[in-house]
């Protein structure tokens, strides 16, 4: 179901943010990342003025991943950036490389790349990487497999808390009753 209807406005900008996962022919996955930020009329940065519908911002991330989650090589680029030494940057992203993205991955990205030690933006891209490889990975194995612990979803959002009727109802197994 579609937001109520707006009351008559302008667009201002649009900020685009898309996943894609991949499963390599080596047998190791990859996460793509690309963030753009548009606006649509010029823009005057100090850097000169920037036309409408070119971007302000437009970056990539690649994080190739195995099947247990560990980032085994990670890409940043910029192609468009409000000033020239923005993409000095991409290679200390590398950092990363060794992380789980499931355990204690976006505090490894804040305390490696937070702030002045990393771009903003590349950062703010790569803080989701983890929830799009979960859902690359979901597709590709059953959400429960016999006589496996809880299944991971559980217990992480107000639908499958394991007192819910959704849970009594799709995962009875893991049904703790009524709250």
């Amino acid at each position: 179901m579609p937001l109520a209807p707006p009351v008559s406005r302008t667009r201002l900008h649009t900020r685009r943010v898309v996943y894609e996962g991949f499963r390599r022919d080596d047998g190791l996955f990859d996460i793509e990342g690309h963030l753009t930020d548009v606006k649509d009329h010029d823009y005057p940065l100090l850097t000169g003025l920037r036309k409408a519908g070119v971007p302000v911002h437009d970056m990539w991330v690649r994080v190739t991943v195995g099947k247990d989650y560990v980032i085994r090589a990670l890409e940043a680029r910029t192609d468009f950036m409000p000033y020239e030494d923005c993409n000095r940057i991409e290679a200390a992203y590398g950092k990363l490389v060794g992380a789980s993205l499931l355990h204690g991955f976006r505090k490894a990205l804040a305390d490696a790349m937070g702030g002045i030690r990393g771009c903003s933006h590349l950062t703010e891209l790569l803080m989701h990487a983890p929830t799009a490889a979960i859902q690359m990975f979901a597709g590709l194995r059953r959400e429960i497999e016999p006589g496996e612990g809880k299944p991971f979803q559980l217990d992480r959002c107000h639908a499958l808390e394991t007192t819910s009727d959704t849970v009594r109802r799709y995962y009875p197994q893991w049904y703790r009753g009524a709250a």
